[in-house]
């Protein structure tokens, strides 16, 4: 063989081993192209299932603290419900018991028991050894009938001897009231 021959064929080697190398390098190039495109695939998927689970997750939060909201104001406008009803129950008991103050007085035998327990009351308060007592005018008789029986009382209650009773003679508590005076100033 001669030497155009040799380089022919060496040429020709030369070709057949490029072109190998080419299409090992493009099956490389395109085996590579693939395994990454599958492994962004993949990253993209489990990126998208982490976004989807996370948006799950913040939409329960949101449902469950919407739940929780509406638990809350059902919750406070059954409180705001009870403390009505406490309130107008206190009202009206406040209402039945104003009645019922105006119309003390006009039992005597209640009347004069209340005087005397509201002293007692007063000095078991006050552990005073000496008081001075403010009453109506209209009731300073009253006042002074039961004195004695209140010193007494209290005297037994604290096991103290009775403290001295002086009624305020200067200065006296507002008179009772008149039909439509009923929610003026009076004791």
């Amino acid at each position: 063989m001669n030497d155009a021959d040799v380089s022919k064929q060496i040429q020709q080697m030369v070709r057949f081993i490029r072109q190998e190398a080419e299409e090992k390098a493009n099956e490389i190039s395109v085996s590579a192209e693939e395994e990454f495109n599958i492994e962004k695939l993949q990253l993209v998927e489990a990126e998208k299932r982490k976004i989807r689970q996370e948006y799950e997750r913040k939409e329960k939060q949101v449902e469950v603290h919407l739940l929780f909201s509406e638990y809350s104001m059902q919750l406070n406008a059954s409180r705001l419900k009870v403390l009505q009803a406490q309130d107008d129950l206190v009202n009206s008991m406040k209402d039945a018991a104003c009645k019922e103050l105006l119309r003390v007085s006009d039992n005597s035998a209640a009347y004069t028991r209340l005087l005397k327990d509201l002293i007692v009351q007063a000095l078991l308060r006050l552990k005073e050894p000496s008081v001075l007592l403010r009453c109506r005018e209209a009731d300073r008789a009253l006042v002074e009938s039961v004195l004695n029986e209140a010193k007494q009382e209290y005297a037994a209650k604290t096991q103290v001897h009775p403290p001295k009773i002086t009624i305020d003679e200067q200065v006296y508590l507002p008179s009772p009231p008149k039909g439509h005076e009923a929610h003026g100033p009076f004791w």
